[in-house]
């Protein structure tokens, strides 16, 4: 019995296992959903995927090296216990390799992808570590780089960041430049700017923000009775505290305040006699976005006793 794209994506969605796996479960079954279904249950995969609705909010942020390929990965999972051991943290590793090996354009491609240092995919080993671990556990996204770049994990997996330079190769192997790259790479960690500088603010974020300083102004008795062509020029004069939050290159650094990051990067690149410049970043908080399940402990415990 031949099967269709589509037969394949509703397997999928009556399982929750992952696309290759569906495919090779309606082949073995010459196209009968049900049969699939129990070939799927047979080898323990329709068991991982009745994990698969619940709500992983949890795991790490990690990152990878390899010369000039870096990547920047989260792995979810349920609990934070989880995301701490070994087993988990050997997985994350070995998908972060495997992304900077085969550059996959999104999760799907990497799931189905073979992971690094092993014949089976990514999707399989994910299922087995969703068995062995007992938990539901996602790979989220991830972002890969070539060219000079730094990273930073803070806490343990709960922020990370990746940060691109535009640098020469031998002042990229200075211990100075090592150095900057990971102060810019902490300090994104820890102030979570929004864009590069000023030149990278959409226009509509900007008409956004004028808007609201705008509407503070008006509640504000010294400024009653001003025309709106004085409150813009006011507002152009207040923008640039806004830059200095929400933009890297205008924050002030964390390590001298004294300094913008811009005027540190002139710094370090003056002292190398080099030109050095920050590109882009990426920074990823764990599960950022992701609705918490919130438990109720009280109602858990009167379950319990009926």
């Amino acid at each position: 019995m031949a099967f269709t794209a589509k037969d394949v994506q509703t397997l999928r969605e009556r399982t929750g296992v992952g696309m290759m796996d569906c495919k090779k479960a309606l082949t073995e079954a010459d196209g009968d959903m049900e049969n699939a279904i129990d070939f799927l249950r047979e080898r323990g995969l329709a068991a991982a995927a009745k994990k698969a609705g619940r709500i992983a909010a949890e795991g790490a942020v990690v990152a990878y090296q390899d010369g000039e390929t870096a990547v920047l990965l989260e792995v979810n999972s349920e609990t934070d216990f989880v995301a701490k051991n070994a087993e988990f943290q050997s997985f994350a590793t070995a998908v972060a390799k495997t992304i900077a090996e085969n550059n996959p354009t999104d999760v799907e491609t990497l799931l189905a992808a073979k992971l690094s240092g092993d014949g089976r995919t990514v999707q399989e080993n994910l299922q087995d570590k969703i068995l062995s671990i007992g938990e539901n556990l996602k790979i989220r996204r991830f972002f890969r780089a070539e060219g000079v770049s730094a990273t930073y994990i803070h806490a343990g997996g709960s922020v990370g960041v990746l940060v691109r330079f535009a640098a020469g190769a031998e002042t990229a192997a200075k211990p100075e430049f090592t150095a900057l790259g990971k102060d810019i790479a902490m300090q994104i960690a820890a102030m979570s700017p929004g864009y590069l500088d000023a030149a990278s603010v959409p226009e509509e974020v900007l008409r956004h923000e004028k808007k609201i300083l705008i509407a503070q102004m008006r509640e504000d008795p010294k400024m009653q009775g001003k025309p709106d062509a004085v409150l813009g020029k006011i507002v152009d004069g207040k923008i640039g505290k806004y830059y200095s939050e929400a933009c890297l290159l205008a924050q002030p650094f964390v390590k001298d305040d004294s300094l913008t990051v811009a005027k540190y990067v002139e710094s370090v690149a003056k002292t190398l006699g080099a030109e050095i410049a920050v590109t882009d970043f990426v920074r990823f908080a764990k599960g950022e976005g992701i609705e918490k399940r919130q438990d109720d402990f009280a109602a858990e415990v009167a379950s319990m006793t009926k």
